[in-house]
């Protein structure tokens, strides 16, 4: 690797890093300017916005005739995005949590 190729992938990451930033912040302002709850904004903004470079490139790809990217993306995705989501509930699902303001025990 070169050293243009190490810049230009710690600066991708920095980047990564502030707009992720960025974004839960302007999505929480935008929760508190709406009236909004944080769940609302949660399925909504934050959703739309992480979903957004999957459509991007999904939409280039057919755009340009690759339409086998185009769906070879969007099943990956959602094939990446449903084993996170169980591999998570696996293993968050096993531990108890006691609310503190109704004094209930979930499972």
């Amino acid at each position: 690797m070169s050293i243009l190729s190490i810049l230009l992938l710690l600066g991708g990451f920095v980047l990564l890093v502030v707009g992720g930033e960025a974004l839960v912040r302007g999505a929480g302002s935008l929760g508190r300017t709406a009236g909004l709850s944080s769940l609302i904004v949660g399925l909504t903004v934050v959703s739309f916005a992480t979903s957004s470079p999957e459509l991007a490139v999904s939409t280039g790809a057919a755009l340009s005739g690759a339409p086998g990217l185009a769906i070879g993306n969007v099943v990956g995705s959602n094939i990446a995005n449903i084993l996170f989501v169980l591999g998570l509930t696996a293993v968050f699902g096993a531990w108890r949590c006691v609310c503190s303001s109704s004094g209930r025990t979930f499972r």
